[in-house]
């Protein structure tokens, strides 16, 4: 089996939208600096998601967004694949054989309020009764129910900045749109944010403003290469989402949060965890926290309270 440094060259798949190639490059710098003996050879790979223009469920959800680069990865034809962790199925969900290298240091994980250019700045209690919100993610949707009834939320489809030109030309069929803000600085759009909301209220996506790089299991030189550009703390909160999400047996239809946080000064994780109920309900929520070094165990001891508390029913199932 060959060692890291008898790679010469790496192949590193990613989906071909502005945002996926800007936190490329910017991985790409990374990798580069610390192995400039090798090649990074990018490889872009259009994902069933970026195809489709209709319901993700129709399709297989979030795993629409995974499964070509998952193809490329499995078959060998990359070494290893970059996306944003929110958008990649669960552990329990993920394909066999593939797993996280490298997780690059946490951003920002805030969602944002974002209205068409030209219009005045508002926030989301201020918009009167039936403006159209635009999102496709049922956590959003659900957040919507339950803290702002009187709008309506209208599903919409394409890459952020797709979308961000669609609601401006009045094509995009929703009047407003909620937006990850890391997304929108990634693609230099950080002032279209109008309101960013309160992590408190609107509960952010498990994985919200992490990029991770996988390879295949059964490639220790690859990963060798990866682990070392691991940004160590958000690999902690990100194991410690991942795990409550596992727990919960969610899926991309899941409306779920899972947000950690960490006390680098005391060692320990902290995970929020809630399953937000798709007609607006009052969510079951848990906290559970423990030592860094057992950070998966954390995560699910809030997903194991979650289910303990209600989060089976609105989940489909059994108690």
């Amino acid at each position: 089996m060959p060692s890291a440094t008898d790679l010469t060259t790496v192949r590193l798949g990613t989906r071909p939208s502005p945002m996926a190639l800007e936190q490329t490059g910017r991985f790409a710098v990374a990798f580069r600096a610390r192995y400039p003996q090798a090649v990074l050879d990018i490889v872009e790979i259009v994902s069933e998601g970026d195809r489709h223009r209709g319901p993700l469920a129709a399709i297989g959800g979030k795993g629409a967004f995974t499964r070509n680069a998952d193809r490329y990865l499995l078959e060998g034809r990359v070494q290893a694949t970059i996306a944003c962790a929110k958008d990649v199925p669960g552990p329990h969900d993920r394909s066999p054989g593939i797993v996280i290298g490298a997780v690059l240091p946490r951003e920002d994980t805030r969602d944002a309020l974002v209205l068409p250019t030209g219009r005045p700045v508002t926030t989301l209690a201020e918009l009167p009764p039936g403006t159209r919100v635009g999102t496709s993610a049922p956590r959003r949707s659900a957040l919507l129910k339950a803290l702002h009834p009187a709008l309506e939320q209208v599903p919409i489809r394409g890459n952020a900045d797709s979308r961000l030109r669609a609601l401006d030309a009045g094509t995009l069929g929703a009047d407003v749109m909620i937006a990850a803000l890391a997304g929108l600085r990634r693609l230099g759009q950080e002032h279209r944010a109008t309101e960013v909301l309160d992590p408190a209220v609107w509960l952010p996506a498990a994985g919200a403003g992490t990029v991770i790089v996988e390879h295949r299991a059964d490639d220790p030189a690859t990963g060798q290469l990866l682990a070392s550009l691991t940004h160590a703390p958000t690999r902690i909160l990100l194991d410690a989402e991942r795990a409550a999400l596992a727990t919960l047996q969610g899926g991309c239809l899941t409306a779920a949060s899972a947000h950690a946080t960490l006390d680098a000064a005391s060692g320990v994780v902290t995970v929020h965890a809630a399953v937000l109920d798709p007609a607006g309900g009052d969510p079951p929520r848990a906290c559970a926290s423990g030592p860094t070094t057992a950070a998966s165990a954390v995560g699910q001891d809030a997903g194991r309270q979650l289910l303990g508390t209600g989060a089976a029913r609105l989940l489909g199932r059994p108690a």
